[in-house]
């Protein structure tokens, strides 16, 4: 049997205050080409659906499309809600859309029932497991010690009637100990929504969404397959995906990725704002990608954001790398303040900020200032 992995599609998601609408609605575009050269049998959705528990009406209208899509090609198709979703949410038609083969994980109630696919080899039990914390499971089994997310994950994988003899699907959203984490992703204090691998020993392949890097975890049939698009400068190296996994008999299956290509890719370039702004220097570049500038020049550009802008126009952020942001601000005592002029102790302050002293011609400029700041308090 056929599917592909998705996950962290992250519907209506604005980057540094930019739309992702419509590098979503390009995304998915191909993802339903790959789905019509590959053809898979089942679709696994693994989680945030949405970014956020109330979407807007342009998320819901893309997700609706993508479904219809996807329900058009006769697919089994199963999602499940993740921690950025409204569970009840995801939930909502759910008896529906079953009938066009769209599962949808219902709110956790204690039951999970699997959802059971069969090929030449037999059977294959799908079972869809939101995205749930301790006192989600806690209240259903108020006899049982829930302290921990991997406390909560094998009570509810312990309720289910897992036959160990069929192959056995997991799809489901958590962070699992030992994944590689992004910026763009809700982090737990202290690491306590944390999962221990050994919880998933019964599956024959976990499907996991939460994490957006495709990486897997302890072995390879547990796996994220990561988001579709990237979102946040931390993703910048990572190559975005879709999983295809090819279950066979029990106990052996093959694991393939199919590389997507985003309407901008997200990347950081630094240099000088000379060097960037240099016509040989970025001519035959992709100017449109979501950038991330580091300008390396040891003075502050003025509306550097706005003139690099005529070049790069999607500059998400603007930061600088230089001697005073390296150093960071040392604030020093000063026993003498009482002795120093204005002009000395602004003179400090300029030092201690920037890591480095003004030169002849700041100086000059600040002296002649407070000179005339003085004319006019006489």
């Amino acid at each position: 049997m056929r599917f592909i992995h998705l996950s962290d599609l992250h519907l209506g998601k604005r980057v540094n205050e930019f739309s992702m609408m419509e590098d979503q609605r390009i995304i998915l575009d191909e993802v339903l080409e790959i789905i019509d050269a590959e053809q898979p049998q089942a679709i696994l959705i693994a989680g945030d659906v949405y970014d956020k528990s109330v979407p807007s009406a342009e998320a819901v209208q893309l997700f609706d499309w993508f479904l219809t899509e996807l329900a058009k090609r006769k697919l089994e198709v199963f999602i499940i809600s993740g921690n950025h979703d409204s569970a009840e949410r995801i939930a909502f038609g759910s008896e529906i859309m079953q009938r066009s083969g769209i599962h949808l994980s219902p709110v956790y109630n204690g039951t999970v029932m699997p959802i059971t696919m069969q090929d030449e080899n037999g059977e294959v039990c799908f079972w869809l497991l939101p995205f749930i914390k301790p006192v989600h499971v806690r209240k259903f089994f108020e006899e049982e010690s829930i302290d921990s997310y991997t406390d909560a994950l094998e009570t509810a994988i312990r309720q289910m009637a897992i036959d160990p003899t069929k192959r056995n699907v997991l799809i489901t959203h958590q962070f699992v100990t030992g994944a590689s984490r992004c910026d763009s992703e809700e982090v737990s204090v202290g690491g306590t929504d944390n999962v221990d691998v050994e919880v998933f020993e019964l599956f024959d392949y976990v499907a996991l969404g939460h994490l957006h890097g495709p990486q897997n975890v302890g072995s390879e049939e547990i796996r994220y397959c990561g988001s579709p698009l990237k979102y946040s400068f931390s993703e910048k190296d990572q190559q975005k995906s879709v999983t295809v996994v090819e279950l066979r008999e029990k106990g052996n299956f093959v694991i393939r990725t199919v590389p997507l290509h985003p309407l901008h890719d997200m990347r950081e370039i630094r240099g000088i704002y000379d060097e960037l702004t240099y016509k040989p220097n970025y001519e035959g570049t992709a100017t449109d990608d979501y950038l991330h500038v580091v300008l390396t020049d040891e003075d502050d550009v003025p509306q550097a954001l706005g003139r690099l802008r005529t070049i790069y126009p999607n500059i998400m952020k603007l930061d600088y790398d230089n001697t005073r942001t390296r150093s960071g601000a040392q604030f020093v005592l000063l026993e003498d303040v009482e002795r120093k002029s204005e002009p000395q102790l602004f003179e400090d302050f300029f030092e201690q900020q920037n890591g480095r002293p003004m030169n002849e011609e700041q100086r000059k400029y600040v002296v002649d200032l407070f000179e005339k700041i003085r004319e006019e308090m006489q």
